[in-house]
């Protein structure tokens, strides 16, 4: 059995919902405060964890309106679905232990655990008398905490809702294990004495011998029967010898004894004992060796480093609870982990380490199912598409969950390759796109690195707004996109911009003939002998309305790239001519003639200028757009995209920084200004 699903009601940030879980590990994944913590909260509650915290009345959920506050006294109710593993036999420990608490006991496929916050029935008509004639929630609110919430209980149950089993016997033989996210493990690695510790260090002593598949467990238990008493006997000289040292000083404290009172009825105070392994473990210390030789107390290391320990010694404490042959009776049945920020004080390289620790440990048996909330972007890359559940708040109360595992059609050729593309494409950059709010995707780098400081030039922050600008190296939007499209109920809900170039295209009207870049002067200007296409026309209807997907692209009478759009649109500003734009002298000489034909007689003699020069003049274009059309081609085709896109945004942000009546004027291209707006709408 497996958690399949959790349903979430009135805890914490969630009014409603719903979230998917399947068997292995599940990686939560989400910016600040969508939740992640909650949830792995609200698991435990269901299956008996206490980390000491008693529910309040901060741990309902508080944005309910007057009218249903009236109604019925708040409460909390979380509901897990445990599923049958694939293969799982009728007849196994897990299904025994929920076999009262199918939800359809006749197919024994799925059982329910469920959690309640309530006031107690008795004091229902107390608070509905009481609040009826309050005008707000806050003051609902006050009521419940300083008069109710006292009388709030929990309770948990299983099976359908109306049978409402008893499942305190089956929570015992369930193992939830919780690390939260702030936490220093050191002073629980000092020691034997600590419990955790001893716990793993009783169950590993004489391991060899208790897991030695050719004794019987008659054999097993006399073997370790010989060697715990061949221990005490060989600790009893050390005892003996601790006696005879303390005899002189015991007379003397004896007396002390006396003079108190404490030798009462002929009581007298004396030394007596053995020593067994299990007291013996009090003075082990855990240390760290080094290959040069060198010893360090575990507690001299750094937190990521103990804490990686830790973990390892929970997860065999586990292993040692779920032992039938160590724990017989009492064996856990079922276990769960739940980590939260996994990464806390780790390295890259050691979460990558940590994570595929994790993974062994559920292919070796040890626990049954993990869960673990993370920020981090290496984590994310690692895992499997499958692995990850993304959570978003797009307000308060409203949790979307977005959950790839099911977006991807297995039985869908499409859909089989979009997902092996993406899978490949993450890395711990792109997958950034995960914790960010909203995207713009792009196809190069250019736009990458410019549209930060185009933004700025419109007065926003992209990184104050949480937007990430992915570079998806082409034109392979559509992938991604079913990530994010919300017409699919698990889709991750997030706006989302494509930004992509028109590249107006022709190509002859013979057979087997291809598409070729052409100006956007050039277009429509010779049918006869060509057909001709601009990019993403598709794309551009098909999102025109869709909730939260929009696709953007220059104008299609002028447009073509990106930097073709910043000249166009920039014809007089020489803060484009970096240091790598080829050229310079020409394009700078043409900017400074007003005249278009002036501005031509510049360019130089070359094939290229020839079919500008021609292509120009036959476009029925105003005298002023012509002037911004050869200027834009003559820039684009003495640019290099990455290296001048650097420095445009070097000089840009210089420009920038300056006082407003020192700038230069630079006008951000149309398609980017519409694009950001309805992004950051």
């Amino acid at each position: 059995m497996y958690i399949k699903e959790i349903k979430i009601s009135n805890f914490r940030n969630f009014q409603e919902a719903s979230v998917p879980f399947h068997e292995g590990v599940n990686v939560i994944l989400g910016h600040n405060n969508t939740g992640k913590s909650n949830l792995l909260r609200a698991i435990g509650l269901v299956l008996g964890f206490s980390d000491g915290h008693r529910l309040g009345t901060s741990d309902i959920f508080y944005d309910t309106n007057v009218e249903t506050l009236k109604l019925q006294s708040p409460r909390i109710q979380i509901t897990l679905v445990l599923h049958r593993s694939e293969g799982e036999d009728l007849d196994s420990a897990e299904m025994g232990l929920f076999s009262g608490m199918m939800t359809d006991p006749t197919l024994s496929e799925e059982a329910e655990l469920r959690y309640e916050f309530k006031l107690a029935d008795t004091q229902e008509d107390n608070y509905k008398a009481d609040v009826a004639e309050a005008t707000t929630a806050k003051e609902i609110w006050k009521i419940i905490d300083h008069d109710y919430i006292r009388f709030y209980r929990s309770s948990r149950s299983g099976g359908n809702q109306a049978a409402g089993i008893s499942v305190n016997d089956a929570l015992g033989q369930i193992d939830f294990q919780f690390l939260d996210a702030i936490r220093d493990v050191s002073h629980d690695l000092y020691a034997g004495y600590n419990p955790l510790l001893r716990d793993v260090l009783n169950f590993f002593i004489d391991y060899s011998v208790k897991n030695d598949a050719e004794k019987t467990e008659d054999e097993i238990k006399e073997q370790l029967k010989t060697l715990r008493d061949n221990f005490v006997r060989q600790s009893a000289p050390l005892m003996h010898t601790l006696q005879s040292r303390l005899q002189n000083g015991k007379n003397v404290f004896l007396k002390y004894a006396v003079d108190t009172g404490a030798t009462f009825n002929g009581a007298v105070p004396d030394f007596d004992g053995e020593v067994t392994e299990n007291e013996m473990f009090a003075v082990l210390r855990m240390i760290i060796k080094y290959a040069i030789g060198i010893e360090v107390q575990a507690t001299y290391n750094g937190l990521g480093y103990n804490n990686l320990i830790y973990m390892s010694l929970l997860l065999a404490k586990m292993q040692a609870d779920s032992s039938i042959t160590y724990m017989k009776r009492n064996a856990k049945v079922l276990t769960f982990l739940a980590v939260e920020e996994c990464e806390a004080h780790l390295h890259p390289a050691m979460q990558y380490k940590f994570l595929q620790f994790l993974q062994d440990n559920k292919a070796n048996g040890h626990v049954r199912q993990i869960f673990m909330t993370t920020h981090s972007t290496q984590i994310a890359s690692a895992v499997k598409l499958d692995d990850l559940i993304c959570l978003t708040s797009p307000k308060l109360g409203q949790i979307d969950v977005g959950y790839p595992r099911v977006i991807y059609n297995g039985n869908n050729a499409n859909d089989v390759k979009s997902k092996q593309y993406v899978q490949r494409f993450l890395d711990a950059t792109k997958a950034d796109m995960f914790f960010a709010n909203r995207l713009i995707f792009v196809e190069g780098v250019a736009e990458e690195l410019l549209l930060p400081v185009f933004a700025k030039y419109l007065g926003k922050n992209l990184t104050d707004e949480h937007v990430l600008v992915v570079n998806m190296g082409g034109r392979y939007f559509n992938h991604f996109l079913k990530l994010f499209d919300t017409n699919n109920a698990y889709a991750i809900n997030k706006k989302i911009v494509c930004l992509t170039d028109i590249d107006p295209c022709r190509k002859k009207n013979l057979p087997n003939a291809d598409y070729e870049a052409c100006y956007p002067y050039e277009y429509n200007i010779d049918t006869v002998n060509y057909n001709y296409m601009h990019h993403a026309e598709t794309e551009v209807a098909q999102y025109a309305s869709h909730p939260n997907i929009r696709f953007y692209r220059q104008d299609p009478m002028y447009g073509k790239t990106l930097e073709y759009d910043i000249m166009r649109e920039n014809p007089n500003c020489e803060l484009l001519l970096t240091d790598s734009v080829s050229n310079i002298s020409e394009i700078k000489a043409m900017m400074a003639e007003q005249n278009l034909n002036d501005m031509i007689d510049k360019l130089r003699k070359s094939d290229t200028n020839t079919r500008i020069k021609t292509s120009i003049d036959a476009s029925g274009w105003t005298d002023e757009e012509k002037r911004k059309a050869v200027l834009a081609s003559r820039y684009l085709n003495s640019v290099s995209k990455g290296s001048n896109a650097l420095e445009l945004n070097v000089a840009l942000m210089t420009n920038l920084e300056k006082p407003e009546a020192d700038r230069i004027e630079f006008h951000v291209p149309q398609y980017i200004v519409d694009a950001l707006t309805w992004l950051l709408s």
